[in-house]
């Protein structure tokens, strides 16, 4: 059987077979103490003029609350909510969720944002996120928008859809939502407040790279099995998701053309310049179906080839979580490791 077949169900069962069993304990007196409800000072940095405008924040506080959710080892887990920054129709998805995996001792540790993938499937990114914790590096998954618990129950809207309007609103709501979340990590005592990160695998890689050009105090980015030029490799892509896309679009008397111009708000090597001169590792499948290796490499080149770029040869874009827990290690190492020089904003 070649690799490239294995069916993705497979994969997260191969994945979750190295999770470490969870078990609901008392708050381990090994952690630093989490209040059961807070205010954090979101503050802009001089950079913050950098930013894409739809991307801009205001100084502000926000509110949240934790409740502890079980115990991993010796990584404490904790159930994160605080409002989002945006107020959409929907009440269930004005509020963000997270899970706050917290390694033991007093720290400073690196803090990591984890994203997940399209399908929601929160294992894979709560695994990282444990696997990072367990490794000495703070992470919070979070949830984006009309995912899970920020999902209507029976209406249709999800964050990406055929309706390209609806998909830019609720990408860059998930931005917004990622730089509060930026803002939450750093607020713990436990973590290095000059020592963040982002990362996340397929759409959450997307939205790394999205994310940490509009968020300054991000210095470490990891980006797994996503890319750039993602308007093209939509329109480009035989897949019967895809098509009807292109179908619809045309329909409406859209041209290939037009639909980049439409995507770029949200099209990662619109922004990546911002994100030379930090410290980027990216992960990607020489036979990804999804992001193709021309939209690996159009991200790339677009951070000036400064990041690491790691290939996993001869598999394909689901193949490859079987890969994910080894190089969660390389992860784990990235994101520990000492930080850049500050470059001089230009």
């Amino acid at each position: 059987m070649r690799l490239r077949a294995i069916p993705l169900t497979v994969c997260l069962i191969a994945l979750a077979a190295f999770a470490v069993g969870d078990e609901p304990l008392a708050p381990s007196p090994a952690h630093v103490a989490i209040p059961a409800t807070g205010t954090v000072d979101f503050k802009i940095t001089p950079d913050e003029p950098q930013v894409a405008e739809r991307f801009r924040m205001q100084n502000h506080q926000f509110p949240y609350t934790t409740k502890l959710e079980r115990m991993s080892g010796e990584v404490q887990v904790t159930r994160v909510t605080f409002p989002s920054p945006v107020t959409t129709e929907f009440e269930e998805n004005n509020t963000v969720h997270g899970l706050y995996f917290q390694p033991s001792g007093k720290g400073p540790f690196p803090g990591v944002v984890v994203l997940h993938i399209l399908g929601g499937d929160f294992i894979l990114s709560q695994t990282i996120a444990n696997a990072l914790a367990r490794n000495g590096v703070a992470a919070l998954a979070i949830k984006m928008p009309y995912y899970a618990e920020r999902r209507r129950p029976g209406h249709p809207r999800r964050l990406l859809s055929r309706n390209l309007e609806e998909s830019i609103a609720g990408m860059t709501q998930a931005v917004l939502d990622i730089r509060q979340s930026v803002a939450w990590i750093r607020d713990r005592p436990e973590v290095a407040d000059d020592d963040l990160g982002i990362t996340g695998i397929s759409l959450g890689g997307l939205m790394s790279a999205l994310s940490a050009a509009a968020e300054p105090r991000v210095r470490k980015v990891g980006i797994q099995l996503a890319g750039g030029d993602l308007a093209q490799s939509i329109w480009d892509q035989e897949r019967k998701e895809t098509a009807g896309f292109r179908e619809d679009w045309l329909s409406k008397g859209g041209t290939r053309e037009s639909f980049i111009k439409a995507v770029a708000p949200v099209e990662p090597t619109t922004y990546s310049h911002l994100l030379k001169g930090r410290k980027v590792l990216m992960l990607a499948a020489r036979q990804d179906e999804i992001f193709p290796v021309s939209s690996t490499l159009a991200l790339w080149k677009s951070m000036g080839e400064e990041p690491e770029l790691i290939w996993l040869e001869d598999t394909g874009h689901y193949t490859a979580l079987l890969y994910i827990m080894r190089e969660t290690e390389r992860l784990s190492k990235f994101m520990k490791q000492p930080l850049p020089e500050r470059k001089e904003s230009r």
